[in-house]
């Protein structure tokens, strides 16, 4: 007998989402974007479509607009009006820090209340699709199948979390999907249950895909072992390694295949080191000209395309001489340092995941770059020795690019406390969270009481970048100076 879960009762019929036209986006020639009567004769068939069905489709929105409302809200919008919104968003960010900045006594007000001139959003040259790193989640779906790969829809804390596979999620390209699709099906014939809550039992867990422009395809499964013994983790990994290469998974033409057996939510390749299955240890992306190696937890923006745009801006702002030593803060892979590599004297990389220093040696080298040096470790215990002893006469420019729970206090001091460094560029995702500690941190009067003895900076310019269409978010890059 079918499992409970796969026993579908019909149901009415939910609208489905609009049909994915192609979305106008500035510089695109007239005769590249959908003529207006598509638009509305698209509009009207639906508008009819959904007059015909039950009463139930017009109040409650299909379990694919719930999962497309949550990850990315503001799919239904045109590009320009994304765009609007994500401009509004960051001069209310600016006037925020303005108003903070008044606060601790400093005169930052400019036209319109900002704190800085605010350039108009950068948009992504890729609208759909653009993500070149997907997380999955397995758990029980909307029909009750406790192994759907999907996304998730609800909320722990209210405990009505549902997942949703992620076929009309707008960001995530196919090739993400058709491994996401890969795996369900093979977990669903697999005899081993998904592990929803760890207590609970249960093995199969997440699925993170990454792909880049070289053609590239990395699958990262991560597996709780439970009570299981090394010959029955053995069997799993071959036959996931044997569907992946042999069977129906092998499709997805993998370039690597790696596994995680792992007892908590996110684990780091030194607690639980990934294994891998099948293929290369690392797949290549290529940006700016330059090939960069990838591991499985190292960061990468995940937006190539607009991360193209973006460093290139950050090159401009840095203002580099022939003498300057770039400082290159929560470094990565090292993408911003060796795109800077040949306009700079020396690159100084910091980073605290040790495969990403790994990464950015070998692309260095790959590259044929020699003039960089990568230091692994938290931000907070390399930088304060690196800068406390700097004697060097060259020009100094510092560029960080945390995550979002910002930089520790014992960076920013350093970096106030370093008279060398007159320029600095902070890159946020989300600059109204913890960055927005940071700025005031960086821009408030000494204060022996925290030990800021360094002269303050003042933000200069603001400018964000579309890197996650569709959704509220936008990189900011701010150029402070002293």
């Amino acid at each position: 007998m079918a499992p409970v879960w796969a026993l579908r009762p019909p149901r009415c019929r939910l609208r489905p989402p609009p049909l994915a036209l192609p979305v106008p986006v500035p510089g695109l020639p007239a005769a590249a974007r959908p003529p207006r009567s598509l638009l509305t004769a698209t509009a009207t068939t639906w508008e009819r479509r959904g007059k015909a069905r039950a009463s139930c489709s017009l109040t409650e929105p299909s379990w694919e607009e719930r999962l497309a409302n949550a990850v990315t809200p503001l799919w239904r919008l045109s590009y320009q009006e994304q765009l609007q919104v994500k401009h509004d968003s960051q001069r209310k960010i600016l006037q925020t820090l303005a108003s903070r900045l008044e606060e601790l006594g400093i005169d930052a007000q400019k036209p319109g209340g900002l704190c800085c001139p605010l350039q108009p959003v950068v948009p992504s040259p890729i609208i759909n699709g653009y993500r070149n790193k997907s997380t999955f989640s397995v758990n029980r779906g909307p029909d009750g199948n406790p192994k759907t790969v999907g996304m998730y829809v609800g909320t722990g804390r209210e405990r009505n979390i549902v997942c949703v596979k992620a076929n009309h999620v707008e960001n995530i390209p196919s090739k993400h999907k058709q491994v996401a699709q890969c795996y369900e099906e093979f977990i669903c014939h697999s005899p081993l249950d998904s592990c929803i809550l760890f207590h609970e039992g249960g093995h199969w867990r997440e699925l993170v895909v990454r792909t880049t422009r070289c053609g590239h395809t990395m699958a990262v499964i991560t597996f709780h072992p439970q009570q299981l013994g090394q010959e029955a983790l053995a069997t799993q990994k071959a036959l996931l390694k044997e569907f992946f290469t042999c069977g129906p998974g092998a499709v997805c033409a993998l370039t690597s295949l790696y596994f995680q057996e792992s007892t908590m939510t996110r684990c780091p390749h030194e607690q639980s080191p990934f294994q891998l299955l099948h293929g290369a240890p690392h797949i290549l992306e290529e940006l700016l000209g330059l090939q960069f190696r990838i591991s499985p937890d190292a960061f990468f923006q995940v937006n190539t395309a607009g991360a193209e745009l973006l460093y290139q801006a950050v090159r401009e702002l840095c203002q580099p001489t022939g003498d300057t030593v770039l400082l290159d803060i929560c470094c990565g892979t090292g993408t911003i340092g060796l795109s800077l590599a040949h306009q700079v004297s020396k690159v100084i990389g910091v980073e605290v995941v040790e495969k990403a220093i790994e990464d950015a040696e070998w692309n260095a080298a790959f590259n044929g770059i020699s003039n960089c040096e990568f230091h692994s470790g938290k931000a907070e215990a390399v930088l304060p020795q690196l800068l406390a002893s700097w004697e060097d006469a060259r020009p100094l420019v510092a560029v960080v690019n945390p995550s979002r729970a910002g930089l520790h206090y014992r960076v920013v001091r350093a970096i106030r406390n370093c008279r060398a460094i007159r320029r600095l560029l902070y890159i946020s995702c989300k600059p109204e969270g913890e960055a927005m500690r940071n700025f005031l941190e960086l821009c408030c009067p000494p204060d022996p009481r925290k030990k800021l003895a360094g002269e303050p900076f003042a933000p200069v310019m603001a400018i964000p970048f579309d890197l996650f269409p569709h959704t509220v978010h936008c990189e900011l890059v701010l150029l402070f100076t002293r």
